[in-house]
């Protein structure tokens, strides 16, 4: 169930309008992230051959939800460099240096919305502003609504994962080392993906 319920109208532009499904718009509101039901990964070649994957486990985040607008919707996330995790203690040690992140000059990685779209059924698209390394570049995040629901505690949820790519050289984290095969030890390409619960607030 999307935010919409597209319905078609024959004209000779052939228009579609979008009409408001009232129980999702009564969605709209404040929501804060809930850093212990979501996560923020990332998956990137290394040697040419497999692939690593990680995480952020330490992040933060608001949204604001406009149900009958999504257009109107926003998001921000804080994202603490050194809570990397991708299971092996020299690696994130590594990541967390001056080869990569310097995670000790530039502690966070943010994400400001700048504006959203509806892109049909439950899919929606965020872009906004990343900046890591005091980097700021536009980003663009495909996102699939999965939907609401009242927990045990009665938290009104909401739900989104998704995902997109990135050159992580586009943000300064140039380090690499030559494979004797050929090609290198880290890829340029990295995969983000986000699966966010958000709880809504009073």
């Amino acid at each position: 169930m999307g935010l919409f319920n597209r319905r078609s109208q024959e004209n000779t532009a052939a228009v579609a309008t979008l009409e408001v499904d009232p129980a999702l718009a009564a969605l709209t509101g404040d929501y804060v992230i809930d850093p212990a039901h979501s996560s923020i990964g990332f998956t990137v070649r290394h040697a040419m051959v497999t692939n690593v994957r990680g995480s952020f486990a330490d992040h933060e985040g608001t949204l604001r939800l406009d149900g009958t607008d999504p257009s109107r919707s926003t998001a921000s996330i804080d994202v603490k460099i050194a809570s990397v995790d991708t299971g092996i203690a020299d690696r994130d040690g590594h990541l967390r240096g001056g080869d990569f992140f310097d995670a000790e000059t530039f502690p966070l990685m943010t994400f400001r919305s700048t504006g959203a779209a509806f892109l049909g059924g439950d899919t929606y698209r965020i872009t906004g502003d990343l900046t890591i390394k005091d980097v700021t570049r536009p980003l663009s995040i495909d996102l699939e609504f999965n939907g609401s629901a009242t927990d045990p505690y009665g938290n009104q949820r909401v739900g989104f994962e998704g995902g997109t790519d990135i050159l992580r050289s586009d943000w300064g984290l140039t380090w690499n080392a030559a494979l004797e095969t050929g090609g290198v030890v880290v890829s340029d390409k990295v995969k983000l993906t986000f699966d966010i619960s958000a709880i809504k607030q009073a």
